[in-house]
């Protein structure tokens, strides 16, 4: 997992462990690229956090690259339709995926078979940003903190909304019940603001959220926010305190967003792609939009992302398969 201290020292060190990759990757392609519009698959519907950050970096990347960058939502199966088209799609780097923890850490754990193999099939071009998570309950929940949420939940355990089964927030809130003793029930919706709706009209106990759709019901104090799953606390939330600082060392994930294309993209292409990307994340309208819902980013290069992805990897497959958690039966 990625910490804030990630983007110095752990993005730093990825960048020393892929340096020698990246610099292989800065060369211009022999011929013009891209000469036709590209298309980025998203596999969720439209207005979701995913959706959305994919349109507004979308345009920034087309004017960099001078082609349009259309986004074509194909939701179904935890992004396993868009991943398999993407898959299948020509290398020519014309087509690009909006990826996440789900679609390169989690499904091939979730899955007995997936029709595409992420480690193999996909190549990093760059990193979007990371969500920060928080549990939030209504302003009038007796909890006095997060301490007082697990001894209570001893005596009835609460319901918890996430977005969705598998999601980053669902399997965080897993980790967090193994690692914190919190007592707990699952119940997954269509989204992160289905979930916020229902908790503030009382048919959901608790709220997993993310900072994208969070933070205005945070900051607002239209519920209370009994901690974050963040290393540090959040600019956006400084009053929450983190698990880790109470006491919960190993309680920490993220939502993350990234771009990947197929494994045989030529590293020209990929690398003209991770500079258009980098370029397009640090727009003003980018990074104003990123500090307002206290999303973190940093400008990974193509090697960089594949070792974060790695690290992910290592941290997150193993734990779900000791929470046994499947998709396909």
């Amino acid at each position: 997992m990625l910490g804030r201290r990630g983007l110095v020292a752990g993005f730093g060190a990825a960048a020393l462990a892929g340096a020698a990759r990246a610099q292989g990757q800065e060369q211009a392609p022999a011929a013009p690229w891209p000469d036709r519009p590209l298309r980025w698959v998203v596999g969720y519907p439209p207005g979701g956090a995913s959706d959305v950050f994919a349109r507004l970096i979308g345009h920034h990347l087309g004017t960099s690259l001078g082609q349009t960058v259309v986004v074509e939502n194909r939701p179904g199966g935890g992004a396993v339709l868009a991943s398999e088209v993407v898959a299948r799609s020509a290398p020519d780097g014309t087509t690009l995926l909006h990826v996440d923890n789900g679609i390169l850490v989690f499904n091939p754990v979730l899955y007995a078979r997936l029709p595409y193999d992420p480690d193999r099939d996909f190549r990093g071009v760059g990193f979007i940003g990371r969500f920060p998570l928080f549990i939030v309950v209504r302003p009038d929940d007796p909890a006095r903190d997060f301490a007082d949420f697990v001894a209570r939940s001893k005596v009835k355990a609460p319901n918890y909304g996430s977005p969705a089964v598998a999601s980053p927030h669902h399997l965080a809130m897993e980790m967090v019940k193994r690692r914190t003793g919190l007592e707990a029930n699952h119940v997954p919706y269509r989204g992160g603001p289905a979930a916020m709706q229902d908790l503030l009209a009382g048919n959901v106990d608790c709220v997993v959220i993310d900072c994208a759709s969070g933070i205005p019901f945070i900051s607002s104090g239209k519920v209370k926010t009994l901690c974050a799953f963040s290393e540090a606390r959040s600019p956006r939330a400084p009053e929450v305190p983190t698990l880790r600082e109470l006491g919960f060392d190993r309680a920490v994930a993220y939502g993350w967003q990234g771009m990947s294309v197929p494994a045989a993209v030529p590293a020209p292409v990929v690398a003209r792609l991770s500079t258009a990307l980098k370029a397009a994340v640090a727009a003003e309208d980018v990074r104003d939009r990123f500090k307002n819902l206290g999303i973190e980013s940093a400008p990974l290069s193509p090697a960089e992302f594949q070792d974060f992805v790695a690290r992910e990897n290592a941290e997150w497959r193993p734990l779900i398969r000791e929470l046994g958690i499947r998709l396909d039966g």
